[in-house]
């Protein structure tokens, strides 16, 4: 891969809330790449935090979200190229009992591996959406990683993948 580190390793913290109970919402987090240079962000880790779903008996509940490189109009899934992580916790209440699940790619791979994600446009989008929930739901978490300069074929490549698959 042509690129070269340019800073140390940094966090990028955010935090969102549904806009009204069970609705998709979406926060844009700007990274203030240098463009004209070619700069990336090079994603290290990741970690999302979900809200508790709430217990509403006879009823599903969730909390789910995901870190994404490009604008979604629904919560993204890792099945999603640009997905970055994602986590979804969840109560499923049936019959007066209720059992919780946890779905987590929110803590990176532990193995070996350079990055998890490049980002190479100028932002980066957290979504969240709770099911069958009376309130908002709420998120929070970090992005770790770090800057880069691209070579420019590869920055092209990159901006391109990235945007025409969003």
């Amino acid at each position: 891969m042509g690129f070269k580190k340019t800073s140390e390793t940094i966090a990028v913290s955010f935090g969102v809330s549904e806009s009204a109970p069970n609705t998709f919402t979406q926060e844009q987090v700007a990274l203030q790449l240098d463009v004209l240079n070619n700069e990336i962000f090079v994603v290290v880790a990741a970690d999302l935090n979900l809200q508790a779903p709430e217990l509403v008996p006879g009823t599903t509940t969730e909390c789910r979200g995901a870190i994404t490189s490009t604008s979604q109009t629904a919560i993204a899934t890792l099945a999603n190229t640009n997905t970055i992580a994602e986590a979804q916790l969840s109560i499923v209440s049936a019959g007066g009992e209720a059992v919780s699940f946890q779905r987590a790619a929110e803590e990176s791979y532990q193995g070996d591996v350079d990055y998890i994600a490049l980002i190479a446009t100028n932002d980066f989008f957290v979504g969240l959406t709770g099911v069958g929930n009376v309130g908002s739901m709420s998120l929070s978490g970090r992005v770790f990683g770090f800057r880069a300069r691209a070579d420019s074929s590869t920055y092209a490549a990159l901006v391109q993948s990235e945007v025409l698959s969003a």
